[in-house]
């Protein structure tokens, strides 16, 4: 069983996948979507460094699938040990060294392989990069704990879609000498307002689901049993809207937190649309013919 709250009959696995440990990687049967979870579920889902690579890989496969539009990141559950449910703790505290989460305290012996990194790593920040500048909606889908890293990466996202029953939204990173001064707080602050986000992190309270709804980070607040099929509803929606307005939509929401990274995303993405008009058909058949182009044919639009 992959998880209480999985559809065998909605989704198929990825080839990528398959040698996966710690995370699960499915595409949609009838919607043009992916579930990517977590599946360390007897640790709240929390992630070692071997978590972050599989859900790096699995993130830019659907990142570069062009028939995959919308991506719903999850946690499996429940715990086998509590019948607890997690989105995810975030770094797994077990491992983390003085430079990072180290894979010497992998209990799998990956340390011993001589391709693997000797230094600790906070690779987790790849990811969140790598959902922020995805041209596809992220959806978050909280079953449970989102916790320290894991509520950084909920926040990320694109959406948020969180359990009635048994999300808990808590900011633990001041608790264990860590902090997110990126997304995790700075892009949280957008969502709720600083003074909130202030409280967020220098308390690191507990929040349910109903509360963190009408502080502004989580978009709906859905029945746990239908959790990933609302999801999936939500994800099939989106997916019947233009690709390329989608895409643009997503670059100009960031643009105004991304600075000139942010520019950088959202200008590429207009050469692209650029490079479809007949203007650029012009200038490149020009270039090649060794001819002045022939732009005066083309209205100034305004």
């Amino acid at each position: 069983m992959v998880s209480e709250l999985f559809d065998a009959d909605r989704w198929e696995p990825v080839d990528v996948a398959r040698e996966f440990t710690d995370v699960t990687y499915h595409r949609g049967v009838d919607v043009p979507a992916v579930r990517i979870a977590f599946d360390r579920p007897e640790v709240r889902n929390a992630f070692r460094p071997r978590t972050v690579d599989e859900l790096y890989v699995a993130l830019d496969d659907a990142r570069q699938d062009p028939e995959v539009g919308c991506v719903l990141l999850t946690g499996n559950g429940p715990s086998p040990k509590d019948g607890g449910w997690a989105f995810s703790s975030g770094g797994d505290q077990a491992i983390r060294g003085t430079s990072g989460y180290e894979y010497d305290g992998d209990d799998e012996g990956q340390g011993e392989n001589e391709d693997t990194p000797r230094v600790g790593r906070l690779h987790i920040l790849e990811v969140q990069r790598l959902i922020r500048f995805m041209p596809k909606p992220v959806l978050a889908v909280v079953p449970g704990w989102a916790v320290g890293g894991g509520h950084s990466l909920h926040v990320v996202c694109d959406l948020t879609l969180a359990s009635r029953e048994h999300a808990v939204f808590k900011q633990t990173d001041a608790d264990v000498a860590s902090f997110d001064g990126g997304f995790g707080s700075a892009y949280l602050a957008h969502q709720v307002g600083q003074k909130k986000a202030r409280e967020i992190f220098f308390l690191g309270r507990d929040y349910d689901a109903d509360e963190a709804a009408e502080m502004g980070m989580v978009n709906a607040v859905v029945d746990h049993a239908d959790l990933e099929t609302t999801a999936l509803e939500w994800a099939d929606e989106i997916t019947r809207k233009s690709p390329t307005a989608i895409r643009m939509l997503k670059y100009a929401f960031n643009l105004d937190t991304d600075g000139m990274v942010g520019q950088q995303v959202f200008a590429g993405e207009a050469t692209r649309l650029a490079y479809m008009t007949d203007e650029a058909e012009e200038g490149r058949d020009a270039f090649l013919e060794k001819r002045e182009p022939e732009f005066r044919q083309f209205p100034w639009h305004y």
